[in-house]
């Protein structure tokens, strides 16, 4: 910290190298996994390892730099702009797959169907083709067979029961935070966690349907790979979420946060509701409409 306590100047670290090198050897070894080198699965296993080392050795500097009363009011202002402008960027990433989607229901069906400016798009490539949402054959030549589509009132609504019921056990617990309830926001955070790896799990359940009794895939058209894209990344983010309240459990058990100090708390709930958020869009416009 400088000598006027206003600026909080960081120390060198060598995290930042670890990470870049880590992240360089994941890309490198993923693309030559993809091109049939058999050899980038262990680069990619490396560079994988090399940034998990790097995110608990950075959080676990952060987290004792905290705990030791190093940061002052501005860098708990540079956290939150940060963690703020992450879930902008987050949002965008999440908007650029249902703008997909919505340019897909809206303006390519609509032309592959004859209306508007499709109509020579119509006649020339596919004349038979029927403008409707969701399509169950994948191209003319129904490549890969027939697939169903996945229902909005099976495990989806109970999945979106789940994720609503874990913000609010979420805000009690913040709740408890601020009265300084320990044992209140320990069980908050249990249960919330808790709700998170049930999420996950029933939507294993669905894949599993999916694939197995449905021949619903990447493969099945345009609705397929946006099913799963959306489903899978918003999947992936529940189970970054999960971990992230993992740690924030385990370290107010440890006894760490006080009602003036839980940044990280409130971001792991930033983050938390915006998962939840997103779901419900999926819920709406992938399952349902």
């Amino acid at each position: 910290m400088s000598e006027s306590g206003t600026y909080y100047v960081p120390h060198g670290s060598k995290w930042p190298i670890i990470a870049t090198v880590g992240v360089c050897m994941a890309m490198v070894g993923g693309s030559s996994l993809l091109n049939g080198n058999n050899t980038g699965k262990y680069i990619l296993a490396l560079g994988l390892a090399l940034v998990v080392f790097m995110i608990v050795g950075w959080f676990s500097t952060v987290i004792s730099e905290s705990e030791n009363g190093l940061y002052d009011a501005q860098v708990d202002s540079s956290f939150r702009w940060g963690m703020i402008w992450f879930i902008f960027s987050e949002v965008m990433f999440f908007a650029a797959f249902f703008g997909a989607l919505f340019y897909v229901r809206t303006y390519s069906l609509p032309w592959l169907g004859g209306e508007g400016a499709g109509l020579a798009t119509n006649t020339f490539l596919w004349p038979e083709f029927e403008n409707i949402w969701p399509l169950t054959a994948n191209g003319p030549g129904e490549i890969g067979g027939e697939f169903q589509t996945m229902g909005a009132w099976g495990l989806p609504a109970l999945n979106t029961a789940i994720l609503l019921t874990s913000g609010v056990t979420l805000t009690w617990a913040h709740h408890a935070m601020k009265e300084m309830k320990r044992t209140q926001l320990i069980i908050g955070l249990a249960l919330t966690v808790s709700l998170g790896i049930i999420f996950m799990y029933f939507q294993a359940l669905e894949y599993g349907h999916a694939f197995n009794d449905l021949n619903l895939n990447m493969g099945s058209g345009i609705y397929g790979s946006t099913f799963f894209m959306l489903t899978g990344f918003h999947g992936f983010h529940v189970t970054i979420g999960t971990i992230m309240l993992m740690v924030i459990l385990g370290r107010t058990i440890y006894g760490h946060f006080n009602p003036k100090n839980h940044f990280a708390f409130e971001a792991v709930a930033w983050y938390w509701h915006f998962v939840d958020v997103v779901w419900l869009g999926l819920f709406i416009f992938v399952y349902w409409i």
